[in-house]
């Protein structure tokens, strides 16, 4: 990559935006900030405007774009706030590359709008090709953008399939760390703190994220991303357990030829390859010592121990928005575990209630997502009692 590629992040106050950050910080100046989109941690966005002098950012509220601006005074940093400003971040004219890194659901409309404005999409929001897949894969179609998969799993089926057909392709492996309970007891499960839930063995991630993996939803929101991401039926998609996490995730052809990424596990891989595709970054951290590593070990996920991932195949299963309905609920039962309004068995438990009782709707335009998500986090308050 020899021209300057000028990037927009969304999300990069967040463990995804900072690992960011650092690979534009070691780019040589090829790659250029244009633009920052955060939540409310004004004070490292507050760095990063200063460091990286984006001509736009877009924070949450009118109220915090007013002190973000008394944080950096002598910036001609245009501040924005609220929906229309991601918006406008995500269709800035002079961005190639929109890296899409916020949390949750609220990721999907700036997702959509970058892409509708024919940019390049490094997508780490789950949730955008979960809550709204077949239509987000459409308009990627008809834009003719490229839509580059930051999770590690995904990274690594994408690479694997550089070169070859997707008529070639005869299923993809998935695989899974098994998160921090692996190998606890399922009656030692409902005890489990917030604070053991978000401390995964392998990864350094957010609360919310290491949470889903605790609970195997992560790899469920996989194999819905997969489905669409690959163009590959639910029932082409297998999750492998793996704690070693070497191995990120696998291809196997029709001639029975398995095809797998392997690195470290850092973030830095996957986020450099989307940034810099087709090209490929030079990392300064050392390579992966296979004698070292030893052994690399695979096992079948207990789908009674993690039901999550079971619901996520339901999900699919079920079609329509029903992947929006599990999505929403599942994010409302996560944020009511980690404030310690529920206990952690009651996540599966609420996701499951509201899935089986909403089901599936048709899914013809956003409006349909946005509605079934809304009701879905109604019900998901009423069970979790948040609603009294």
């Amino acid at each position: 990559m020899n021209e300057q590629k000028h990037i927009v992040v969304l999300g990069s106050t967040g463990s995804i935006g900072k690992s960011v950050a650092d690979i534009v910080r070691k780019s040589g100046g090829r790659l250029k900030v244009v633009g920052l989109g955060a939540g409310k941690n004004l004070a490292l966005l507050a760095e990063q405007v200063k460091e990286f002098s984006p001509r736009k950012v877009a924070v949450m509220t009118r109220e915090l774009a007013v002190e973000l601006e008394g944080m950096i005074p002598g910036s001609d940093v245009k501040v924005l706030w609220g929906k229309d400003g991601y918006n406008e971040l995500a269709s800035m004219a002079d961005a190639d590359l929109v890296v899409s890194s916020m949390v949750g659901a609220a990721g999907l409309i700036p997702t959509v709008t970058a892409i509708e404005a024919g940019k390049d999409v490094a997508l780490a929001n789950k949730e955008t090709l979960v809550a709204a897949g077949p239509l987000v894969m459409g308009l990627v179609e008809k834009h003719r953008v490229n839509l580059l998969p930051i999770d590690s799993e995904h990274s690594a089926i994408f690479q694997c399939l550089q070169g070859y057909r997707e008529s070639m392709v005869r299923k993809i492996i998935l695989t899974a760390s098994g998160g921090p309970f692996r190998q606890k007891p399922i009656d030692e499960l409902s005890a489990i703190t917030p604070e053991e839930a978000i401390a995964h063995p392998n990864w350094s991630m957010g609360a919310k994220i290491s949470v889903d993996s605790s609970t195997l939803m992560n790899k469920g929101l996989e194999v819905i991303e997969a489905r669409w991401l690959f163009s590959v039926s639910h029932k082409e998609i297998d999750v492998v357990v793996h704690p070693e996490s070497i191995i990120h995730s696998m291809v196997e052809y029709v001639d029975g030829s398995i095809i797998a990424q392997m690195g470290v596990p850092d973030m830095r891989v996957p986020i450099s390859y989307a940034l810099y595709w087709p090209d490929r970054m030079e990392l300064d951290f050392p390579s992966l010592d296979l004698v070292n590593v030893g052994h690399l070990t695979f096992e079948a996920p207990r789908m009674e121990k993690f039901p999550c991932l079971c619901l996520a195949f339901e999900a699919l299963e079920m079609g329509g928005t029903a992947t929006t309905v599990l999505n929403a609920a599942n994010e409302v039962a996560v944020e009511a575990f980690l404030q310690g309004r529920i206990p952690y068995l009651k996540i599966p438990e609420i996701i499951s209630e509201v899935l089986n009782g909403l089901g599936g709707q048709d899914m013809n335009s956003l409006d349909d997502v946005l509605n079934a998500d809304a009701l879905a986090r109604l019900k998901a308050q009423e069970k979790a009692g948040l609603l009294r």
